[in-house]
């Protein structure tokens, strides 16, 4: 039974001692009330699954939103992204106390988003929300009451990948507007190798091997360093461009390399709207399985870790499809 001591007015501090559990204490400005949560807590510490919620009710969500970003984020290639995403957490959620941060306030989230953002992005915070709550229980001891609430949410449904693909003569108007040899280069090894913006504008000389055919990508978005076999149209862009020692190849920095992309495509030499750097390397995907290579071969070189993101950047053409059944 509950000890339950009135302290002055409108004070009731309820006390619960049972062996095997440590002292649980709590404050209510009604008896009532502290008798219905004595009684939870009796009841889940008969059925031996109770788990204390001090410190998740002392802890704000701000508090762990900013202790991932100094510790944990700096550790990841997404820092950059997901301390403007965590911006908006603090927003959304930073006032609430971890106790109290339920799935019902998460759903509430995920909808407001979806009327400003698209499905995307509201996914990707959601993630890191996860993210973030899975370090506070598993890493830092902070035990959640109710479990992950983030794990009882629906998910946005994703948007459907893009099928633009890029003939060949539209990448040749795109290497005629771009007026830069450096950015000619960046989109043809991109579109022989998959290679993602961040991997290109980090490629190092040193880590190119010629006569292997190979270059090593020790930084990926995945955090999973891995080497790229390179077609003859690479290497022979490769040295053209100049081949080096050592040193990054190329000077353009990702953001650069988007925006004169897309000044490239607009122009009035190439004329060719709704075309992002990104498309790309779904072109590259597509075209590395029209040359024959299989699932393994093609998300060895692209990077891809689950078949449902290789699909998403995988667009066959029918036509060449046609071709193969006879």
């Amino acid at each position: 039974m509950p000890t339950i001591r009135k302290k002055g007015e409108g004070q009731y501090h309820v006390q619960i001692r049972k062996r095997g559990y440590p002292t649980q204490t709590k404050t209510f400005a009604k008896e009532a009330d502290g008798r219905r949560w004595a009684t939870i807590i009796e009841s889940e510490m008969e059925r031996g699954v109770f788990v204390s919620r001090s410190e998740a009710e002392a802890t704000l969500v701000k508090d762990v939103l900013q202790r991932y970003a100094d510790e944990v984020l700096p550790t990841k290639r997404s820092e950059q992204s997901d301390r403007s995403r965590i911006k908006t957490l603090l927003v959304a959620f930073g006032d609430y106390r971890l106790a109290s941060l339920t799935s019902t306030k998460v759903s509430q989230f995920r909808d407001q988003r979806l009327c400003v953002v698209g499905p995307q992005s509201v996914i990707h915070e959601i993630n890191l929300l996860n993210r973030v709550l899975k370090s506070a229980t598993m890493d830092w001891g902070i035990a959640l009451p109710a479990g992950l609430p983030t794990a009882q949410v629906r998910k946005p449904t994703k948007p459907r990948g893009r099928e633009r693909r890029l003939s060949d003569l539209e990448v040749r108007k795109i290497l005629g507007a771009t007026g830069s040899t450096e950015l000619q280069s960046i989109i043809i090894i991109a579109l022989e190798t998959g290679m993602r913006r961040n991997e290109l504008a980090e490629l190092r000389w040193e880590h190119i091997d010629l006569i292997r055919q190979t270059a090593y990508l020790p930084k990926t978005k995945t955090d999973v360093p891995r080497t790229v076999p390179l077609s003859q149209a690479a290497l022979i862009e490769l040295k053209s461009f100049g081949v080096k020692k050592e040193g990054q190849v190329f000077s353009l920095r990702p953001e650069s390399m988007s925006q004169a992309f897309e000044r490239a495509c607009e122009s009035h030499r190439a004329n060719i709207p709704d075309v992002h750097f990104h498309d790309l390397r779904h072109e590259a995907t597509s075209r590395l399985f029209e040359k024959g290579l299989n699932l393994m071969e093609v998300a060895a070189i692209t990077g891809h870790k689950t078949l449902e993101m290789l699909k998403r950047y995988t667009h066959l053409r029918a036509e060449d499809l046609a071709k193969k059944l006879g």
